[in-house]
């Protein structure tokens, strides 16, 4: 099974779809048919034990994809039950076809309902109920059949997007049918990544059903995956003849009262991913317990009033954010920052400082916010910003100018002139914990330090990030901590 990077809206594939029939003269029948034909592979594949199904059909063309799919596995001699949501009389075009050939292999419909669900014994579900079509919630009858395939506490193979979650945002209604595999056609649609839909597809397969997107700016993703063949074109081995000062020199200021943890996380995250020296600046008092435990980081000491001019000129790359405050130390360190030019990883309280004042920044500069700061940025709250993810990292990139990270499930990052956001789909629920900001912002600087593009380095530092996160999650996610990340990152900056 190939693994594409590409990712559209659903009005996107749609056209797709439309373009294949129209243009290239394929009828609509046979592209429904071999979605059936795809799906039900991977459904014998995935579920090898598997005798009887349980088809739950819709109208549209994600019943007709499940009437086929229906007849197909009954001639594959599985047992077969077909649960129809939406009466035959309803049906149109390519749903009506299928319905009758259904029929006419001596297949039965009968109307669904929670008990006819629950006495089907099935050992899979299929769901085929609604596709990208909805628009905004569903309609009571269709959240009563929802509700019924969760609570069949059956596998589910969800045909294209699981019933209930919105195509383009990934934004869930009430309910959503929550699927072990989904198989997307065509294209992979938006809302597989975004929002709740990470929670409800399962494992995303793609089958294009031999549809290629022709070379047209209408056809631009929406999203491209980041993928981990980048890891190697952007950390080639290195030379032998390297020295510490040509594998970056970063500064990383931080550490206000109270707050040695940030810096020292920030800092040993920049050394493991393979900046050749690290600075980090904070109050004088953190000086031993960030060193004590790591004296591989360089400590200056910045205490009121100092000046990190000549620090800020000798580091290749500058972060600013990790512990440090809004106070009237910090505040005299953020301003003295924001007078470079060069590449700047801004994070935490700083993203603050810059949301109390906005401005346009470099475009070399990296922000990394989390939703609650994305939301300061912008001047709305943190749900409105969780729920359209995407325009949010865009109003950000324009805004400021600079690229931006936007942190949390599947995160975004966005920079001028990219015609698609990236997204990473790695990473896992263990590393919503304290600290794992500081450990992002180190890995994003040492590999900016390392990566002559800031848009580069930030796709890169998110997808080692988060690969380090998931193998260190292998003993568990509950528990997980920063420090236990920072240990993977090594393994992942050497591919």
């Amino acid at each position: 099974m190939n693994r594409p990077t590409a990712i559209y809206s659903a009005a996107q594939v749609r056209a797709l779809d439309a373009y294949e029939i129209e243009q290239r003269g394929v009828p609509s029948f046979t592209l429904m048919t071999r979605a059936a034909e795809r799906a039900l592979r991977i459904l014998r594949a995935r579920w090898p034990q598997a005798r009887r199904l349980a088809v739950v059909c819709g109208a549209g063309n994600n019943g007709g994809d499940g009437y086929v799919l229906a007849r197909l596995a009954r001639e594959s001699a599985l047992e077969v039950v077909v649960l129809a949501a939406t009466p035959a009389e309803k049906l149109g075009g390519d749903a009506h076809r299928a319905h009758c050939e259904w029929l006419a292999a001596d297949g039965a419909a009968a109307a669904f309902s929670a008990d006819a669900l629950a006495n089907a014994n099935a050992d899979v579900i299929v769901d085929g109920l609604l596709g990208t079509g909805l628009a905004g919630p569903p309609r009571p009858a269709t959240l009563e059949v929802i509700r019924a395939i969760n609570a069949a506490r059956r596998p589910v193979l969800a045909l294209d997007i699981p019933s209930g979650l919105d195509a383009d945002s990934g934004a869930v209604h009430e309910a959503a049918v929550r699927a072990e595999v989904t198989v997307c056609f065509v294209g992979l649609k938006s809302g597989l990544f975004l929002g709740a839909g990470p929670d409800h597809t399962g494992e995303v397969l793609l089958e294009d059903l031999g549809v290629v997107a022709p070379a047209s700016e209408s056809f631009t993703p929406l999203l491209e995956r980041i993928d981990a063949a980048e890891l190697a074109q952007a950390l080639p081995p290195r030379a032998r003849e390297a020295h510490k000062g040509t594998h970056g020199r970063v500064l990383i200021i931080g550490g206000a009262a109270g707050m040695p943890g940030a810096l020292r996380l920030s800092g040993e995250a920049a050394l493991r991913s393979g900046a050749g020296l690290v600075t980090v600046a904070g109050l004088p008092a953190n000086l031993i317990p960030v060193t004590a435990t790591r004296p591989e980081l360089i400590y200056l000491p910045a205490g009121e009033g100092a000046d990190l001019g000549e620090a800020m000129d000798g580091a290749r790359v500058v972060a600013i954010g990790p512990g440090l405050g809004r106070d009237a130390w910090a505040r005299h360190l953020w301003t003295q920052v924001l007078r470079r030019e060069e590449p700047v990883v801004v994070d935490a309280d700083a993203l603050n400082l810059l949301a109390e004042q906005p401005r346009k920044l470099p475009s070399s500069w990296i922000l990394t916010p989390h939703p609650g700061e994305a939301g300061r940025l912008l001047g709305r709250d943190t749900a409105a910003v969780q729920s359209d993810r995407l325009g949010a990292v865009r109003e950000l990139q324009k805004r400021y100018g600079a690229v931006v990270v936007l942190k949390g499930a599947g995160t975004l990052v966005a920079s001028a002139g990219a015609a698609s956001v990236a997204l990473c789909e790695r990473g896992n629920p263990g590393m919503a914990t304290a600290g794992m900001g500081d450990v992002l912002t180190g890995v994003i600087t040492a590999l900016r330090s390392q990566i002559d593009d800031s848009a580069r380095a930030a796709r890169v530092g998110v997808l080692v990030h988060a690969l380090a996160g998931d193998s260190a999650a292998k003993a568990g996610q509950r528990g997980l901590i920063a420090s236990d990340v920072i240990g993977e990152l090594r393994g992942w900056v050497n591919p």
